[in-house]
């Protein structure tokens, strides 16, 4: 089996993102909490975003200061771990205003180091 590195989970992480942008762009909040369809699926995606985050290696963490890396690997942890206890709010919030600008804002960055 291929070894995966830095290139493929940072193109996890895009499909997570883009996933979890399309799962929302169009609802709004009282949709969303209605709608255990696209809770699920924008849960889903947010768990792989971070267990992607988890296998970036420590020297693009380091390169990127600016990313919330330990908060989007910490939500992962509270997804899979917490699951009885997912605050929808937070999962709304982090679907619509945090994940996509913290890895879009940097993307192009971590493609050029890599590549």
């Amino acid at each position: 089996m291929h070894k995966r590195g830095n290139l493929e989970y940072l193109y996890d992480m895009e499909n997570a993102l883009n996933s979890i942008s399309d799962y929302v762009k169009k609802s709004s909040y009282k949709k969303f909490i209605k709608d255990k369809k696209s809770q699920d699926a924008v849960i889903y995606n947010i768990g792989i975003l971070g267990e992607a985050v988890k296998n970036i290696s420590n020297d693009l963490r380091k390169a990127e200061p600016d990313v919330a890396w330990k908060n989007i690997a910490g939500m992962r942890d509270k997804i899979i771990h917490f699951y009885f206890g997912v605050n929808i709010d937070i999962v709304w919030d982090v679907a619509k205003k945090k994940a996509p600008p913290d890895f879009r804002n940097a993307a192009p960055n971590y493609l050029q180091m890599i590549l």
